[in-house]
Order: structure tokens, then C-alpha cells, then sequence
């Protein structure tokens, strides 16, 4: 049974730099054709994709983050990791990573969700 396990800070200053890391247990990123991503919610609004890591290593980001998004993985340790430059108070938000099987675009797995502040 596949399980991710977000982690990282959940209060982040203005300005600073908040990176978030999804374990990933009983699977490997690097199966075919899966695609490893960053979702989160912020309160009142709907799910927005942040962006993915392929299994491949290829990464893919949405343009609404202004390039302020960057996915990184660790093999040996089976994690990815998002690090979201330049936070604002608009950026607090449940953090979601999430594992989809890339050729039927459906969603197979998820974590918990980790909350994240953005306040001085």
C-alpha cells in the first residue's frame, strides 16, 4: 500500500522560503509512469495545482506561481520536495502532495495534508 507523508514548517515568514517534503512509502517515485505533484487549497477557495515531478525527473509547474516553484526529488530516500520562494500571507494554504498515474490522469494516492502559515 502506497502512503505519502508531507512534512516541513508549518509557520513561514513574508519574503522567506517555504519548502515542504512528501515521503513516500510501499512504492518508488521512479515507477513508470507516475507523476508526483503539489496541491494545495487555500481557505475558501478550491484545489490548485502547484506542480508536478515525473518519473522521469521531468517537471512541470502552473504559470500562476510566477516561477516561484521549484519540485526536486531524492531517489535514495524516495521524497520530492517543493520549495515555493518569496511567500506572501496569500500562500498559507493545506499543502497536498499527491501521486497520479500519468496515463490514465487519475489521482491514486495522497497525503494528509500539512497546513502552512505565512505570518511574521
Amino acid at each position: 500500500q502506497v502512503q505519502l507523508q508531507e512534512s516541513g514548517p508549518g509557520l513561514v515568514k513574508p519574503s522567506q522560503t517555504l519548502s515542504l517534503t512528501c515521503t513516500v512509502s510501499g512504492g518508488s517515485i521512479t515507477e513508470n509512469y507516475r507523476s508526483w505533484r503539489w496541491i494545495r487549497q487555500v481557505p475558501g477557495k478550491g484545489l490548485e495545482w502547484m506542480g508536478a515531478i515525473q518519473y522521469t525527473g521531468n517537471t512541470y509547474y502552473n504559470p500562476s506561481l510566477q516561477r516561484r516553484a521549484s519540485i526536486s526529488r531524492d531517489t535514495s530516500r524516495n521524497q520530492f520536495t517543493l520549495q515555493l520562494n518569496s511567500v506572501t500571507p496569500e500562500d498559507t494554504a493545506v499543502y497536498y502532495c499527491a501521486g497520479v498515474d500519468s496515463i490514465r490522469w487519475e489521482y491514486l494516492y495522497w497525503g494528509q495534508g500539512t497546513q502552512v502559515t505565512v505570518s511574521s
